[in-house]
């Protein structure tokens, strides 16, 4: 594949709110004193009069959301994910999710590529934890064109939405002319003996895997779920039906995430085999973002050894 421009997606996302800022009178932005870092101090440049600074109170930042939501505003509420999904899951479920009410988080610094910062920023848990929540949408966006589909599908969708975003530059495979649907899942490569089912950074892997499947005879099929909740169950069945084998790829603890999203789907329809990749039930560490995530098997060559195991439990 030929060197592709990398971006991370909070920066699209800090992009894409100015740009909406623009066309919505109503949109407001609230930040947990990590602007600079959430990349939302774009916005409070654009329009220092529908920012705010709530400080180092992200339970306070999304009961404050709620507030400003149930008078028409459309509201942004962003933190790190371990901030946002985390510390401040009570008033998310309670003040926003139980009433329905139009806010969405913009949760930064997700997964094991926040690198450095170590296991108590590395958040691999959130995308369980807004699971859970009736009636949240959750959006995870492959790389920053995505992203910046992503929160626009936000905006216009009419009630809370957990956006996740990433750290780290990852490369941009998504074409600028590509729809973007909340609910719908993307098939980005063909294929018939196995499929992979990939969400937000290991997009771009599933696809750089299903390349050194076909070199060996493979035909590996690729699907981009940016939308976790609701999933697209029809997309997975089809797949399912058509390859017989699946391989779920995420930047996320196995457990409550995408892979367990797509094996409830599988088992109570089409049971297949599904081998889910992703942070094996641990914490994380310090250390370099990319270094990481192929010490955690989240890259393209351990999706290559893990399609080859779910052709053999095919067979089998």
């Amino acid at each position: 594949m030929a060197d592709l421009m990398k971006q991370a997606t909070r920066d699209a996302y800090g992009q894409e709110l100015v740009e909406l800022g623009a066309q919505y009178d109503n949109l407001v932005v609230l930040d947990a004193d990590l602007a600079a870092a959430t990349k939302t101090g774009l916005f409070k440049k654009a329009y220092p009069e529908r920012f705010f600074n709530v400080g180092i109170a992200e339970g306070n930042m999304m009961s404050i959301a709620a507030g400003l939501a149930a008078t028409g505003k459309v509201v942004f509420a962003s933190s790190f994910a371990m901030f946002a999904a985390g510390r401040a899951f009570e008033q998310v479920r309670n003040a926003i999710g139980y009433p329905h009410l139009n806010v969405k988080i913009g949760a930064t610094h997700a997964g094991i590529s926040v690198g450095e910062d170590g296991a108590t920023h590395q958040c691999c848990e959130d995308i369980g934890l807004m699971r859970t929540i009736p009636g949240m949408v959750i959006l995870n966006p492959a790389d920053g064109v995505e992203a910046k589909k992503a929160v626009r599908a936000a905006v216009e969708w009419n009630g809370p939405v957990y956006l996740r975003f990433g750290r780290l530059a990852v490369p941009v495979i998504t074409k600028e002319e590509e729809p973007f649907e909340i609910g719908k899942g993307r098939e980005l490569v063909a294929g018939t003996d196995v499929t992979i089912v990939a969400t937000g950074l290991l997009v771009n892997e599933a696809v750089l895997a299903a390349e050194a499947l076909k070199a060996q005879g493979i035909s590996a099929r690729v699907i981009n779920m940016a939308t976790i909740k609701p999933i697209d169950r029809d997309i997975l069945v089809k797949a399912a039906r058509e390859t017989g084998a699946i391989v779920t790829a995420e930047e996320h603890n196995v457990i409550g995430g995408l892979g367990s999203a797509v094996a409830e789907v599988i088992s109570e329809t089409v049971p297949v085999p599904v081998v889910r990749v992703g942070v094996n039930d641990t914490f994380g560490q310090s250390g370099p973002a990319l270094e990481l995530l192929k010490l955690y098997g989240l890259c393209a060559d351990n999706l290559v050894v893990k399609a080859k195991e779910a052709l053999a439990l095919k067979k089998n």
